[in-house]
């Protein structure tokens, strides 16, 4: 089977982003550094000797990171969903790759990054509460999760419950 490997795009900020997330993750590293030479700069319109891509990988995952200069941004029509299984874990996450990025972007799990790529920080215990048996208790929790921004599973519990 074949390998697929995000590939994101930034404009002077492969290098920091690559860190930042690695920092974030276990397990995490950054494998290998490109940068631009005189050939192709025409093209590429960037200083020979800057990072053009960084390798890295993320808890197993690997990414790269293309500097491709300020012509494409990220949206959140594209997103990376971290499956949590506590909240400690959801705290984490939230709290680290949420530092610096665009509050109101915050909504049912969902944030942007400093460097504005989104993620969707969702405890397994979300889907298990969405998709059990009782279809009351999963409106309850989907009306619950839609008035939070960071998830929060007693809460969610507490819905399914009530």
């Amino acid at each position: 089977m074949p390998m697929i490997t995000p590939f994101l795009w930034f404009d002077g900020q492969a290098e920091a982003a690559a860190a930042f997330y690695v920092s974030v993750f276990p397990d995490s590293a950054i494998h290998h550094v490109s940068r631009y030479s005189e050939a192709g700069r025409e093209q590429h319109g960037q200083t020979p000797g800057t990072v053009m891509t960084v390798a890295f990988e993320l808890d197993g995952q690997p990414f790269t990171a293309l500097n491709g200069g300020p012509v494409f941004q990220f949206s959140p029509a594209v997103s990376f969903v971290i499956h949590c299984k506590t909240q400690a874990e959801i705290d984490h996450y939230w709290e680290k790759l949420g530092a610096g990025g665009a509050p109101e972007a915050q909504q049912c799990g969902w944030l942007a990054d400093r460097f504005g790529l989104s993620w969707q920080i969702v405890p397994d215990r979300l889907v298990e509460l969405l998709t059990g048996p009782d279809a009351a208790a999963a409106g309850r929790v989907m009306e619950a999760m839609m008035r939070m921004k960071k998830i929060d599973i007693a809460a969610l519990e507490r819905a399914a419950e009530a």
